[in-house]
């Protein structure tokens, strides 16, 4: 814990992580406004679009919507984003610094000291969906009032459903994130570069959910992580359609714990130069 706690308070130490939390408050609060004062909507153009359409267009009259709407817009990039920023930087970032041979020298092992980092990553990501969830309330408790919703079976959930919904979908996304800042975790293990390892853990997810575009890609759907970060949505159906959500919690974990096994492995290999 001890470790862990160090390294968290070095990331509170840097200004990226403010902006990054910052960025995540404020969405929100866009969102809200350009709904505030528009009278279109975000338009439909296949899967995702459709399911989230009914969230966006009930944002005039629940801001309760808000939250959801957040979280579709964000999960498909700003969240895999901050989450390869936060992983890159764990050992790739300490060696740019010239800071990771002497950190290594203290007495603790290459493995707590790499778990440590990727916990501390972990927090980071939690924490701004803490704050974008939070924000979300806010602006459209502030705008339009939270009101009970309904789902996409038609049935109404209450205030208080509706808010154990959102937060189990936040905790969702957040397991799918995990998945990225381990990934680029590993890739922080194998250059010297933080932005080099941000560069491959963000292009390689971009690529995976270009992949997902094509349905002559489908094969590999069930590999492919970026294919579960819209998988929370089946939480609003009644009753809660429980196999695809179980599915893609055990594909993610194959992802987190494949990605960490190999960054575990890849670090205590590698020749500290710095």
């Amino acid at each position: 814990m001890g470790a862990i706690r160090r390294e968290f308070l070095k990331t509170l130490f840097q200004k990226r992580t403010y902006i990054g939390w910052a960025g995540l408050f404020l969405v929100p609060f866009l969102i809200t406004i350009a709904f505030r004062f528009s009278s279109g909507g975000p338009g439909s153009r296949g899967g995702q679009q459709d399911v989230g359409e009914q969230f966006f267009q009930g944002i005039r009259t629940n801001g309760m919507y808000v939250s959801i709407a957040a979280l579709l817009a964000l999960a498909t990039f700003l969240l895999p984003l901050l989450s390869s920023m936060s992983g890159s930087y764990t050992i790739a970032g300490e060696a740019e610094n010239h800071t990771l041979r002497s950190m290594l020298m203290q007495p603790i092992r290459r493995g707590t000291f790499l778990m440590a980092k990727w916990f501390a990553a972990n927090l980071y990501v939690a924490i701004g969906l803490v704050i974008m969830g939070i924000a979300a309330l806010i602006a459209g408790g502030a705008v339009f009032g939270l009101h009970s919703i309904t789902l996409f079976s038609g049935q109404d959930a209450g205030i208080a459903h509706a808010l154990g919904l959102i937060a189990a979908s936040y905790l969702f996304v957040f397991f799918a994130m995990m998945a990225v800042v381990s990934l680029a975790v590993f890739f922080s293990t194998l250059t010297n570069s933080s932005l080099t390892a941000v560069a491959a853990a963000l292009v390689l997810t971009i690529i995976f959910e270009a992949l997902q575009a094509f349905s002559v890609f489908d094969f590999l759907q069930p590999y492919l992580f970026t294919s579960h970060f819209s998988d929370w949505t089946n939480l609003f159906r009644s009753p809660v359609t429980w196999s695809p959500i179980i599915k893609a919690l055990i594909d993610l974990a194959v992802w987190i714990v494949g990605m960490s096994g190999l960054a575990y492995w890849r670090f205590r290999r590698k020749d500290i130069l710095s």
